[in-house]
């Protein structure tokens, strides 16, 4: 059974409340190729977002927790665009070239 959205938490990123269902997913805090295993629920979008500025070395180094993933500017910005979204939007982040 799902739980409904009154007792699901805020989305731990951008804030906004999570609904059940294709919008979320599931971050390693610590990529499972550097061996993370523990995890939090995210909007989907929120989730692409974070993996579409850091590269899992990033991710594994610094960037593994909520507060440092919020220190970088382009991460905050995207925060500050998506709480204005509906819970369920989902639209897909662009890769940046410097990543690839």
């Amino acid at each position: 059974m799902n739980p409904s959205p009154s007792t699901l938490p805020p989305c731990p990123l951008c804030g906004r409340p999570m609904v059940p269902g294709p919008s979320l997913n599931e971050h390693h805090m610590v990529p499972k190729s550097h061996r993370g295993r523990d995890t939090v629920t995210m909007h989907r979008i929120c989730h692409s977002k974070i993996h579409s500025v850091f590269s899992e070395r990033e991710l594994a180094t610094y960037y593994h927790t909520i507060e440092r993933l919020l220190e970088r500017e382009e991460i905050r910005k995207f925060v500050g665009w998506v709480r204005k979204k509906d819970p369920e939007y989902f639209d897909r982040n662009r890769k940046p070239s410097h990543r690839r």
